[in-house]
């Protein structure tokens, strides 16, 4: 069953009135469309196949959060799983360079394109890379729990399976599907204070 992320961007104005009243700036869904577990297990421990240390995970609803996002988050009763919030500061303060704790525990997927290999996918579980590899065919099996070295590979004619660790700008690409939240986030931050900005979360299967 797949998980998808709910939330808002919520801001603290300068002018609030009490100071500490955050207010829903813009609903969630209307920037962010996707589905990426890589982007939900680096931000938030979601879904984090590749291994990420979360930036944020399980820090629950924050104290003072803004009506709207308490009355949404009420609203899922309990199919709603993993709130959490990360601050604009802490944002900006993010070595997206950093990589993964452990290599991904799917392995990446490649086929020739031009004369160079490209990325196909990664999954949990191949048919054709379990023959490849020389393990048996059952799924149930997995592969997820071997402890194969980075960079360890295997050919099977056109494609090209590796064992990687990944990035943190390679799950949050920065041209990729974040990007609207980030600027928004950071128009935002401009006005009122990079503090004053966060992003809260929850999850649902």
């Amino acid at each position: 069953m797949g998980a998808d992320i709910h939330g808002f961007i919520e801001c603290r104005s300068r002018w609030a009135e009490p100071e500490d009243a955050w207010s829903a700036a813009v609903d969630l869904d209307l920037l962010y469309p996707g589905r990426d577990y890589d982007a939900f297990g680096c931000l938030f421990g979601v879904r984090n196949h590749a291994g990420f240390a979360p930036l944020a995970a399980e820090r629950g609803l924050p104290e003072r959060i803004s009506d709207a996002a308490r009355e949404e988050f009420d609203d899922w009763g309990s199919d709603a799983h993993s709130p959490s919030w990360i601050s604009w500061s802490e944002l900006t303060r993010v070595d997206w360079d950093e990589h993964a704790e452990t290599t991904d525990r799917r392995i990446h997927e490649y086929e020739v394109v031009n004369g160079a290999w490209a990325l196909v996918g990664k999954a949990g579980w191949s048919p054709r890379f379990a023959r490849a590899a020389g393990l048996p065919p059952d799924p149930a099996t997995g592969y997820g729990s071997h402890d194969w070295a980075e960079g360890t590979e295997w050919r099977d004619g056109d494609r090209l399976y590796r064992v990687e660790r990944m990035t943190r700008r390679e799950a949050v690409p920065a041209e990729g599907e974040w990007k609207p939240v980030w600027s928004v986030m950071e128009a935002l931050a401009v006005v009122h204070g990079d503090e004053n900005v966060r992003l809260t979360v929850w999850f649902d299967n």
